[in-house]
């Protein structure tokens, strides 16, 4: 699958289109053959799993075939959510659902054990559209929500500390955030990826730099364990400090498309 417009990944008939004219199976940055050692240390196999921005991907069916019990599977894209209903109408431990993760309604509060956004295109609310801090802080707020207390939301990801975790530290969220790094897949040391050296948590220094790794480096991916903690993260009552102090993070980090607008939340 080739990457399109990234103004456009926040639009449902973005993807219907692109899912019309190429119906491939695609995994977004890792398959489950990477993730496998890190979910399971995460995530244990009788969790009820909410996926965010599906697509075509076979993670979750393979997640199954190693004895996942339950995943809810959701994506903006009514085409590849039809498409996906279809070819697994018979697996009953995998559900369908056209949704789009800024509004989880559906759900009730605290009604999963994790969330996976494997680097879908829920990160990439992060970076388009003229409304990107607010989709994002939406966006965190419900995958908050539906989360149980003490459970996780694992992110997949190319974005290094410096630029992601401002976004996920809000103190609204109020999540405990692990961080690991595994190779990217054809990188040399992908191989090695079961190695215990990669279920080791990466210290994270105060600006977000985590050492040796600290410069970019395309052939890595990071992986966000962000585990709840508290109470729900509700927008309307982030503090005025705060949102603006997102809006800023936005624009610095060149994660936008950002705009003043919305509602800046209490005094």
């Amino acid at each position: 699958m080739t990457r399109g417009n990234p103004q456009a990944y926040g639009e449902a008939s973005y993807w219907d289109n692109r899912y019309k004219n190429d119906s491939s199976t695609f995994d977004w940055y890792q398959r489950y053959a990477g993730l496998s050692a890190l979910l399971q240390k995460y995530v244990p196999k009788t969790s009820r799993i909410l996926m965010v921005g599906c697509g075509n991907a076979a993670i979750s069916e393979d997640m199954v075939n190693d004895g996942y019990q339950e995943i809810v599977n959701i994506d903006i894209s009514t085409v590849v959510i039809e498409a996906m209903h279809q070819k697994y109408q018979h697996v009953p431990q995998l559900k369908y659902m056209t949704m789009d993760v800024r509004d989880l309604s559906t759900f009730e509060d605290g009604s999963f054990d994790a969330v996976l956004d494997k680097g879908t295109r829920c990160i990439a609310l992060f970076q388009c559209g003229t409304s990107a801090a607010i989709s994002a802080a939406k966006m965190l707020e419900e995958v908050s929500r539906v989360l149980r207390g003490g459970s996780s939301y694992i992110l997949v990801t190319y974005g290094d500390p410096r630029v992601r975790l401002p976004h996920l530290q809000v103190p609204a969220l109020n999540w405990n955030i692990t961080l690991h790094i595994l190779p990217r897949p054809g990188s040399q040391k992908f191989d090695d990826v079961s190695s215990p050296e990669f279920l080791e948590p990466v210290p994270i220094n105060e600006d977000g730099s985590i050492g040796p790794h600290s410069a970019l480096d395309s052939n890595l991916h990071y992986i966000y364990v962000c585990t709840k903690v508290g109470s729900k993260f509700l927008f309307h009552e982030m503090t005025r400090k705060e949102y603006f102090f997102f809006f800023f993070v936005c624009k610095q980090t060149g994660d936008v498309g950002a705009k003043k607008g919305g509602r800046p939340g209490k005094k």
